[in-house]
């Protein structure tokens, strides 16, 4: 399949899925992740072993493109947020070993995104955070991966925050497996074929394994975050807080 908001390539085994909208810093539009579930599925259904998750440009992922949010029906809102619990789920229970390669801001569902993958790699450069609040949105999709990952305090923390954080908090905290210091595609190639090395079938039993013990809770906090989600859209916090960002001003909240 021809792809226009991505880029795939194969080698020995190894698919690289690059997010490729660098002048939007690759800000996730429907498009694109309807794109990305389709390339996914593809990696699972082909002799991939090892899928890596990439970024061009300077940022990894930016998170939603707020200039496609704009005059959305409620169904419409509804439908968006199916469709990315899709896309995190897509990826989250893909049956071979996934890396995300993040060499700048991965923010809101672009930090989704990096954090699903099974191994995350981040550059010292990279910036992390879960930014919704600051545009009068309500993390409600990646809030359940994010609590899932690194518990409830520390994930109200960085939600109501809406911070951004650095690579070596995102490592202490948990959502980064390694800060990579040196050659970031080196380092990926390099764990891309120590996993090689694995048992194929073993890899893919144990992703499943950990996919259904986690299932039935994941299966309730996405229903919940759905409706949330889409309710959110529908706010006047948002209204402004998506004109506020479009426009460069500070947003100015109902009291």
């Amino acid at each position: 399949m021809s792809y226009t908001t991505i880029t795939v390539a194969d080698h020995a085994s190894i698919r690289t899925i690059t997010l490729h909208r660098p002048e939007r810093r690759n800000a996730m539009t429907p498009e694109m992740q309807e794109e990305l579930i389709v390339a996914m599925d593809e990696c699972a259904a082909s002799r991939c072993r090892v899928m890596v998750l990439a970024g061009a440009g300077e940022a990894f992922c930016s998170g939603l493109d707020l200039s496609a949010l704009k005059d959305r029906t409620a169904a419409g809102n509804r439908a968006d947020a199916k469709r990315i619990v899709r896309l995190f789920q897509t990826l989250y229970e893909l049956p071979m070993p996934t890396i995300a390669a993040v060499h700048g801001a991965a923010l809101a569902g672009g930090a989704g995104l990096a954090m699903l993958c099974d191994f995350t790699l981040a550059t010292p450069a990279a910036k992390l955070g879960f930014t919704e609040a600051r545009i009068g949105f309500v993390p409600a999709l990646v809030s359940a991966f994010l609590a899932l990952q690194i518990g409830d305090k520390r994930s109200r923390d960085l939600l109501l925050t809406a911070r951004l954080f650095d690579a070596d908090e995102a490592f202490r905290l948990g959502l980064v497996n390694e800060v990579v210091r040196g050659d970031l595609a080196q380092r990926v190639q390099a764990l891309a074929e120590s996993l090689l090395a694995n048992s194929p079938q073993s890899l893919s039993a144990t992703k499943r394994l950990l996919a259904a013990q986690n299932k039935p809770w994941l299966d309730a906090a996405l229903e919940i975050g759905i409706e949330a989600n889409a309710q959110a859209r529908e706010t006047a916090d948002f209204h402004e807080g998506v004109a506020a960002f479009l426009e460069k001003r500070k947003p100015h909240w109902a009291q």
